[in-house]
């Protein structure tokens, strides 16, 4: 059994940073990528992938946050994170961390003047 949970979401202005947190319990989180994904209202809810790391360090992007985030992890505190900078309105999200079949509760972002 793994549980997730994300925390580090807030209320941001346009241009500032937040870094997200996932928490894993359970010993397959170290063997296993980890992915950040999202819900953006402005897409209907479809979950898109924002990035992943696997569990040798290799990362990918989505495209619209390439250069502005950056995703991590220390296994040894069983964490991934998400460091987001130059955040824009249109990342206004719930973001959620996935490690193989399992989901975290997902964190809310937005991003707002």
């Amino acid at each position: 059994q793994v549980r997730l949970v994300e925390s580090g979401g807030g209320l941001v202005q346009p241009g500032g940073s937040l870094k997200l947190s996932c928490l894993a319990t359970g010993s397959i989180f170290s063997i296993s990528t980890t992915n950040w994904y999202r819900d953006r209202q402005a897409s209907g809810n479809q979950r898109e992938l924002v990035a992943a790391i696997t569990s040798d360090g290799n990362t990918r992007y989505a495209d619209s946050v390439k250069g502005r985030f950056t995703i991590s992890r220390d296994d040894a505190k069983n964490t991934a994170y998400l460091q987001m900078n130059n955040l824009k309105p249109e990342d206004t999200a719930v973001y959620y961390c996935h490690v193989r079949n399992y989901w975290g509760q997902g964190t809310q972002v937005t991003v707002s003047s």
